[in-house]
This record gives structure tokens, sequence and C-alpha cells, in this order.
């Protein structure tokens, strides 16, 4: 039986949220949107694993600058679990600052690491995987992760090949990781979703203490050094000019380079749940109800003779009139008009405002 004493979630909560502009920002970034629920999705994410690890286990890693909104969007998290990055350095760094964490305080736990910002549903059937994830990362010297079963060709997720099976236990089949691979084109994407071995990457993780430093000695030798100052640091000043000290000196890479693409003892837990990394305006379709016309519409809006429309008003009216598959968005000072089929590229043009000085006062 597993013991929730030793178990642990890190939050991953950083981001610029590009893809969401306007009502996503680098000031804003996506985990703090309340849709499509209703409630932030950083929220969300810490709420979905209530009752399976004790709110004093869960620990978000964020920017710095973002510790004080975090807060404000999780009334009676505990303040102090909720650790600023002195700088970004991507997964990797944030996965080791984790393992530091929870070894502090357990180095004989298990911890998953879960992303603020996406979208899960059947809440039993996740824990119901999760706790299973959890029980094979107890069980031996192995790093787990969560495939997601495609229902469709998707060219926005990456993908796990699935290798030999390990069983089924409680409705939950185990795999071998055969390889990860990089989002596809769209007819590779069509084969991975014709074969019965490629599953979504959900970017869940889940591997005890010993496990993950084994892994980042043998393949990132220098996030030692982070693991090292971090879980040794007395007292919450040394702490954080510990982490100050050691993030300077890293290198910006993801977990999935770093380790997970070298390491030879990954294993997949097949995840029959909903969820969706919401990773651009288009993903609402979803998540949302449409009209008899085929809109999504979240706010104030109005359509006349316009169908397969996404409308989203933070503030104000979009009032539509004879048109179709566009992505209107308006929030502050900024309006987005986009093709529907172009919301990819909402990053790009994010880039050359900011270029050209036309993004200022638009975060």
């Amino acid at each position: 039986m597993l013991i929730n004493k030793d178990m642990y979630a890190i939050i991953l909560a950083g981001g610029s949220g590009e893809r969401f502009w306007p009502m996503s920002t680098s000031r804003r970034p996506k985990q703090f949107l309340a849709i499509p629920s209703g409630k932030p999705l950083i929220r969300a994410a810490v709420e979905r694993i209530k009752g399976l690890i004790p709110q004093n286990h869960i620990f978000i890693i964020t920017r710095r600058d973002l510790v004080g909104l975090t807060r404000r969007a999780i009334p009676g998290f505990p303040a102090g679990n909720i650790i600023g990055e002195p700088c970004g350095r991507d997964t990797a760094a944030a996965v080791a600052l984790g393992a530091a964490i929870v070894k502090k305080r357990n180095p004989e736990a298990a911890f998953c690491v879960l992303t603020a910002d996406q979208v899960i549903g059947n809440r039993a059937e996740f824990i119901k995987t999760l706790r299973e994830a959890f029980r094979l990362a107890f069980s031996g010297d192995c790093l787990v992760t969560i495939g997601i079963k495609p229902d469709y060709p998707s060219t926005g997720f990456g993908y796990i090949e699935a290798g030999a099976a390990l069983g089924r236990r409680n409705g939950t089949s185990a795999f071998k990781v055969r390889r990860f691979v990089e989002k596809p084109d769209q007819k590779t994407a069509m084969k991975y979703f014709s074969k019965r071995s490629f599953y979504w990457n959900s970017g869940m993780f889940i591997w005890g203490v010993s496990s993950i430093e084994k892994a980042i000695a043998a393949h990132r030798p220098p996030l030692m050094r982070l693991i090292g100052s971090v879980a040794n640091a007395a007292g919450a000043g040394a702490f954080q000019r510990a982490l100050k000290k050691e993030y300077a000196k890293l290198e910006k890479i993801s977990i999935d380079y770093a380790i997970l693409e070298k390491a030879r003892n990954i294993v997949m837990v097949g995840g029959s749940f909903d969820w969706d990394d919401v990773g651009s305006w288009s993903a609402l379709e979803k998540h949302c109800r449409k009209d008899s016309h085929g809109n999504i519409v979240l706010g104030q809006a109005a359509a006349l003779d316009a169908g397969g429309n996404i409308a989203v008003a933070e503030d104000g009216m979009i009032a539509m009139v004879g048109v179709r598959d566009l992505v209107v968005v308006r929030s502050g000072a900024a309006t987005l008009v986009c093709a529907r089929d172009r919301v990819q590229d909402v990053k790009k043009i994010v880039a050359m405002m900011k270029n050209s000085g036309k993004y200022k006062g638009l975060v």
C-alpha cells in the first residue's frame, strides 16, 4: 500500500503564454487563465491531486516575478511551497530543484512532476493512473512517465513509442519506453495514430528521489551541484542564496533532452483520462460548447451570419458579421483577429511586435 507521507508533487508553472495572447502575456501566463473551467489552470492543477498527495507536500516552481500572482490564484495554499526561480533555465533545472526540495524533507520519497497549464478530465481515472505510476516508482529504479492514447493524429504533441509490455494492474497497463519522438508532420502523425504502440507525451513524470538523482548524476552532472546546495541549505536565507548562486551557472535545457532521451530505465503507464495540453486557442474546441452555427463564445459576443468562429472577450463586446473560421480575442488594450488554421502563428506575431517595439504596453 502506498503511504501518502512518501508522496510529493512538483508543479511547474513558468512560461510566457504567448500562444494565448492577448489574454495570456509574460506577466500573466496561461496557467492563470480561467478557461475553460472557470477557474485558473494552476488552481485546478493543485485541486486535482488533493486527496492523493497532502497539500503541504505539493510545491509549485514558477518565475520569481510570478510568486505573488500564484499565491493570489490559489487561496489558502502554503505560501512557502511556492518557489520562485531566479532565472529561467527550462525544465531540467526545475526538476533538479524539485528533487532537492523533496530530498530535504524526505530522501525516501517519490514525487510527480506535473505542469500547471494542462486540462485533465475524468479525475478519478487520472488519480488511479497517477497512483499506479507512484507504485512503479517505489518498486524499483525506474523513471515513470504517463502516455495518453491518441484519439486523433495530432501534430501539436510529442509522442512516446511503447516497447515491451510490463503487465496490467487495476486497469492500467505499463510498458518499457522505446523512444520519445518530437511533434510530427501530418503524414507521420497519421502513421503514429494507426499504430497501437504510440502515445501522446503528457509531460508528466514520477520517480523516486534516488532514481532521478542517479539519472542526473549519469547524464547531467552539473545539476547535482544544485541538488546538493539546495538540499543542504539551512534556513530560508541560505536556500535563496544557494538558488541564486547555482541557477546562474546552469545551461538552459529541457528534462527531455537532458535525461529522458538518454536514460534506459524509463517506464510508461497508459492514461485513458481526457487530457489536453491546450497549446493554442483552437484547443477550446475540445472543451467548450458551440452555438447552432458552430461558434464558441466566451464573454460578450454577438454573431450575424457568422459560423465556426472562436470569440473570447475578457472585457467589452465582440460583434461578428459574415465571417467564418476566425479566432477573435479581446483583452485590455489588445485585440487578436486570426484565421483558425493559423493559431500556431500567434507566437510569431507577438515576436514580430516585440522586435518592432509595438508590444510595449500590451503585456
